[in-house]
C-alpha cells in the first residue's frame, strides 16, 4: 500500500472553517505521541526510511464522545519516499497491544528511540480523501490532505486529486513540503 500526501503550513481555524462551508465531516480528533527509532544496521537517515511507535489518545471535541477512551498504539515502517512532488511512500502500519512491551521488543533487536513527535489532529472526510489538521508541538500547524492507493503506478493521479482539494480549500499545493514532523522537529534543535 502506497501513503499519498501532501502537506502545507496554514492556518488551522481559517482551513476549519473552509472546510466546515465545504461540508467535510469531522471524523475524530486524536492526541498522538510518536517515538521514532534508529536501526542498527543503517542510517534511517540516509535511507529514507522510518519506523514509528506511536500511541494515539481520542480527544473530545465537537462530538464530545471520545473523552476518556483509552489509548491505542501502533508500529509503523515507512519506505523511501517514491515521487519528486509529494510525501507518496510505502507504507505498512498495524496495532500492537502493549506499547511498553513493543517498544522493549524494538530496544531488545537494538532499535534504539530517536526523537519523540507530539501532535493533536483533527481527521476530516473531504472529496474521498482525508484531511488532517495538525498542531505539532516545536514545530507549527499544517495541514495535510491524503489518501491510500495500491500500486505506486498510482501515486501520480491520487497526488494530483490532493493537489485539487487544497486549492479547494484556499491553499497553494506549490507550498507543500516533503519533510517530515521528524526531520522539522531535529532541525529546529
Amino acid at each position: 500500500m502506497y501513503e499519498v500526501e501532501l502537506k502545507v503550513p496554514a492556518d488551522l481555524d481559517a482551513v476549519r472553517e473552509r472546510l466546515e462551508a465545504a461540508g467535510a465531516q469531522r471524523e475524530t480528533a486524536l492526541e498522538q505521541v510518536d517515538t521514532y527509532y534508529d536501526a542498527p544496521d543503517r542510517d534511517f537517515a540516509e535511507t529514507d526510511e522510518a519506523l514509528r511507535l506511536r500511541e494515539e489518545t481520542p480527544l473530545g471535541g465537537e462530538s464530545g464522545s471520545e473523552d476518556g477512551a483509552a489509548p491505542t498504539t501502533k508500529v509503523t515502517y515507512k519506505g523511501p519516499l517514491v515521487d519528486d512532488d509529494s510525501k507518496s511512500r510505502e507504507e505498512h502500519e498495524t496495532a500492537v497491544a502493549d506499547g511498553s512491551a513493543m517498544a522493549g521488543v524494538l530496544e531488545g533487536l537494538g532499535y534504539e528511540p530517536a526523537a519523540t513527535v507530539r501532535k493533536e489532529r483533527t481527521f476530516y472526510a473531504f472529496e474521498e480523501l482525508t484531511v488532517t489538521l495538525d498542531a505539532v508541538d516545536e514545530v507549527g500547524e499544517y495541514v495535510e490532505v491524503e489518501t491510500t492507493v495500491a500500486t505506486e503506478a498510482e501515486v501520480p493521479v491520487a497526488r494530483d486529486r490532493a493537489a485539487a482539494a487544497l486549492r479547494d480549500l484556499g491553499l497553494d499545493p506549490a507550498d507543500a513540503i516533503r519533510t517530515s514532523y521528524l526531520g522539522m522537529r531535529l532541525a529546529g534543535e
